[in-house]
C-alpha cells in the first residue's frame, strides 16, 4: 500500500517538479555565467595584477569560499540588501549569490590553466611587439579557457547541487517543488528520490557536454 501510494505520489507531482527544471537550470546557467565573467577578472588580478590588487582579490576569494552559501543567502536577502533598502527576487538573489561564489572558485580554476600555459609563450609575443593585453587577450586566454573545461566540469556539478539550498529563500526550482508535494501528500521517501534522479540526470548530461567540448576543443601537447 505504501509502495502504491508512493507510485501515484509520483506520478501525479512529477509534471509540476519536472516545471522547475528550467528554474533551476537558469539558476545554474546564470551562476556559471556570472562566475566565468568575474572570476576571469580576478585570475588575471591574481596572476598580471599589481600587488596592491592581488591582496583585495585574495581576501574576495577567501570570503566566498569559506562562508557556507545558505549564510551567504540569508545575508545578502534579509540582511545587507533589507539595510540598504534594495529590493530583489529571491530568483535573483540566488543567481548573484551562486554567481558570486563560483567566481572564486572559478578564478582559481582559471588562475592555474592561465598559469599552466607555458610562459615563453608570453616572451615571444612581447619580442614580436605585442602588448601585454593583447598578448593576454589572443594568446594565453584562448589556451587557458581549453585547459580550464576540466575544472568546469566540477564546478558546475558543485553548482547543480548548490541550486536546491535556494528554495530556502521561496525559488521556485526543483527541490521546492518535491517539498511542496511532499509536504501535501506525505510521500516524501519517493517524492526525494525522485528528484535525487533528476538532479543526478542534470548532472550527468551537463558534465557530458562539457566532456564532448573538451574533446572538440582539445590542443595537442597538452595532457587531458
Amino acid at each position: 500500500m505504501g509502495i502504491q501510494d508512493g507510485m501515484t505520489a509520483v506520478a501525479e507531482g512529477l509534471p509540476y517538479v519536472l516545471g522547475g527544471v528550467g528554474v533551476t537550470l537558469t539558476v545554474v546557467g546564470g551562476a556559471l555565467a556570472m562566475g566565468l565573467g568575474l572570476g576571469l577578472l580576478l585570475a588575471l588580478a591574481q596572476v598580471y595584477g599589481p600587488r596592491w590588487l592581488r591582496r583585495p582579490t585574495g581576501i574576495y576569494v577567501w570570503f566566498f569560499r569559506g562562508i557556507p552559501l545558505l549564510v551567504l543567502l540569508f545575508l545578502f536577502y534579509f540582511g545587507i540588501l533589507a539595510a540598504l533598502e534594495i529590493e530583489l527576487s529571491p530568483f535573483t538573489i540566488a543567481i548573484v549569490v551562486l554567481g558570486m561564489i563560483s567566481s572564486a572558485y572559478q578564478s582559481q580554476i582559471l588562475r592555474g590553466a592561465i598559469l599552466a600555459v607555458p610562459s615563453g609563450q608570453m616572451k615571444a609575443a612581447r619580442a614580436i611587439g605585442m602588448s601585454d593585453a593583447r598578448a593576454i587577450i589572443f594568446i594565453i586566454l584562448p589556451q587557458a579557457l581549453r585547459l580550464a573545461i576540466p575544472g568546469w566540469s566540477n564546478e558546475y556539478t558543485v553548482i547543480m547541487k548548490d541550486s536546491a539550498v535556494t528554495y530556502a529563500l521561496g525559488v521556485a526550482e526543483l527541490m521546492a517543488r518535491a517539498n511542496h508535494v511532499a509536504s501535501r501528500t506525505y510521500q516524501h521517501f519517493w517524492l526525494y528520490i525522485m528528484v535525487g534522479f533528476i538532479y543526478l540526470l542534470l548532472t550527468y548530461l551537463g558534465t557530458k557536454a562539457l566532456r564532448v567540448l573538451e574533446e572538440r576543443v582539445a590542443m595537442s601537447g597538452y595532457i587531458r
